[in-house]
């Protein structure tokens, strides 16, 4: 049995270019199952760390187009009934030198390494927008303070104690916080008066965050406050952002299904024709073996066992290939908005779909070897 597995595990590699070309074909199948499976792992544990007990359930902005409102319109909020707490909030997109981009004051969608999204909001509510976990202290509410998330701090490659330019003035950075949430540790928080008289908004807020009483349906009461200003009010609930992000992440598994079975498919056929070709190479081989009392099963056994083995070989040099994929994909962009989650589901997929392609893809060839005639083999020239 011993001298039996050692001519499976050498037999593969007789011929090593078609072997290498056959590892690669299928390599690269289970890399893009593999990265695309990162992927979804982190986005799906940002989704769920936008919905932590204690955060904000409801976001109110401007009906129509991202814009200002003023900020007395939180009182009214706070007093709808349903609403437990309820805090203005001033959001700047910034550039890297500090000043607004566009020369106007909104939501940032995403950023780079060279910009920045500041939030303007009360010290006291901070938890409302999630930030509970700070490393330091928060900001002084009359000063030029500031706390950011821990991903902004990596990418300016900043800390506590350094300032940080916004509007043309230095805030002290107080604090660095964390969420889990691959945007909202992107972010920077001051104090919402001092954004304001910055940024020549005065009284102004650009969204408000609810939080709701316990035991109140959500969904309910944002259709009741949109209904209460009609015309003049958006909202959106949590669970509504996180849906969005949810159809994403549908799609992306969507796509890597589709990739599964592409590579099932490719790889089948590329491994059909590479133990073939091995067979075919090695039909007086064969012959000789069954004439010395090799089983039809024995010999079939031993192709698939070879094709077995390249498939292993395979998943592991396409683990390898999707993990550095995904983590130098992340370096080059020097960001940490989204971290890959290293699921153990994702790899025992991405196995099971290389030995699925080996069965398929060497049942042909080591069937047709198993019925091979010793007499007509051995004639083989």
């Amino acid at each position: 049995m011993n001298k039996y597995v050692k001519l499976i595990l050498k037999n593969p590699f007789r011929n090593r270019t078609r072997s290498l070309l056959g590892i690669i074909g299928i390599s690269v199948g289970i890399a893009a199952i593999i990265s695309l499976g990162l992927i979804t792992g982190g986005l799906q544990e940002s989704t769920q760390n936008t919905l932590n007990e204690g955060t904000g359930e409801i976001l109110i902005t401007k009906y129509g187009s991202y814009g200002l409102m003023n900020i007395n319109i939180v009182n009214d909020i706070r007093n709808i009934t349903g609403v437990k707490d309820a805090v203005g909030v001033l959001t700047i997109s910034l550039g890297s030198s500090g000043t607004t981009s566009n020369g106007a004051v909104g939501q940032a969608m995403g950023h780079g390494a060279d910009s920045l999204t500041v939030k303007g909001i009360s010290k006291n509510h901070l938890n409302l927008a999630g930030v509970e976990n700070i490393k330091g202290s928060v900001f002084n509410e009359d000063k030029n303070e500031v706390i950011i998330g821990i991903n902004l701090a990596k990418n300016q490659n900043k800390t506590i104690g350094e300032s940080i330019n916004i509007l043309g003035k230095n805030f002290l950075i107080t604090g660095i916080y964390e969420t889990g949430n691959m945007m909202q540790d992107n972010l920077a928080f001051t104090s919402l008066n001092n954004l304001q008289d910055l940024s020549d908004s005065s009284n102004q807020i650009s969204e408000i965050i609810v939080k709701a009483d316990k035991n109140v349906n959500v969904t309910k009461l944002s259709d009741n406050i949109k209904n209460m200003y009609v015309n003049k009010l958006d909202t959106t609930t949590a669970e509504e952002q996180a849906a969005r992000v949810d159809h994403v992440i549908e799609t992306i598994d969507m796509a890597s299904i589709a990739i599964s079975l592409l590579a099932i498919i490719i790889g089948s056929l590329g491994v059909v024709n590479t133990m073939i070709m091995s067979v075919y190479e090695r039909i007086r081989e064969i012959g000789v073996l069954k004439a010395v009392g090799w089983t039809n099963w024995r010999v079939l056994s031993m192709i698939l066992g070879e094709t077995i083995v390249l498939m292993l070989i395979s998943a592991v040099v396409g683990t390898i290939i999707g993990v550095l994929a995904v983590e130098l994909g992340l370096l080059f962009l020097n960001t940490d908005a989204l971290t890959p989650v290293y699921n153990l589901d994702i790899f025992i997929r991405a196995f099971i779909i290389a030995l699925s392609v080996g069965l398929i893809g060497g049942l042909y060839p080591a069937y047709r070897a198993s019925k091979l005639s010793p007499t007509e083999a051995l004639k083989y020239e």
